[in-house]
């Protein structure tokens, strides 16, 4: 929704001729290009059978043979952080080890799901979801949104026969943007995979809006 209003200002320190205001937004929905999944390595996991350094090495070489580059995109988190995150009102204590991993896309967040549930790593959540490109983005939607309030004061400025001149204030609006918090992902058609083939389960992820308003003032002419 936009508001507009054309004004005389009255004050010496601002501005002294006829304008007009007017307020505009423009937004879009983007699909997150980078995924973070909190995978939680759990000796309980395996009734004490396995090692958590078993599991780390098989989680590992599992996630390179997804074609993910775990120098990169796999980190370790702070033990005594998730310690009491996930032990604090548990009795039996495990040793265990919580990691980080960013993919790109959900059909591999899916594939990642399901090959670690294989080797008894199933203490995966979702993190966050990003846009890498979102600064780039924000300067687009507001170069639209400029535009659109100039489209929108030339149109009300004619109803009384003036025209629009050269921007005179421009005020960006914008909230700033931050990643999008999600609290647990959504899965269908999770089903097992085999050894030759890996099916990816069918992961939604919302889109993330990303708006840019601006208040622009112009100079009336007759």
């Amino acid at each position: 929704m936009a508001y507009s209003f054309v004004g005389f200002s009255q004050s010496k320190n601002f501005i002294d001729q006829p304008y007009i205001e007017t307020n505009a937004q423009v937004d879009t929905l983007i699909t997150p290009d980078r995924i973070f999944l909190n995978i939680l390595v759990l000796e309980k996991d395996t009734k004490g059978k396995t090692s958590v350094e078993e599991l780390e090495s098989k989680m590992e070489t599992t996630l390179k043979k997804l074609g993910i580059d775990t120098k990169k995109n796999l980190t370790l988190n702070d033990l005594a952080t998730n310690f009491k995150k996930y032990f604090l009102k548990q009795q039996d204590v495990h040793e265990s080890k919580a990691y980080t991993l960013m993919v790109n896309d959900a059909i591999t967040a899916g594939k990642v799901i399901i090959a670690l549930e294989n080797i008894e790593i199933s203490n995966v959540s979702l993190d966050r979801t990003e846009y890498s490109k979102i600064e780039d983005l924000k300067l687009i939607l507001l170069s639209k949104a400029v535009a659109k309030a100039k489209k929108q004061a030339t149109y009300m400025s004619s109803t009384i026969d003036q025209k629009v001149g050269a921007a005179i204030y421009i005020s960006d609006q914008s909230n700033n943007y931050m990643h999008r918090e999600a609290s647990g992902l959504q899965i269908r058609g999770y089903a097992a995979m085999d050894q030759k083939e890996f099916k990816p389960a069918d992961i939604e992820f919302e889109k993330i809006k990303v708006e840019s308003r601006v208040a622009v003032k112009f100079k009336l002419e007759s």
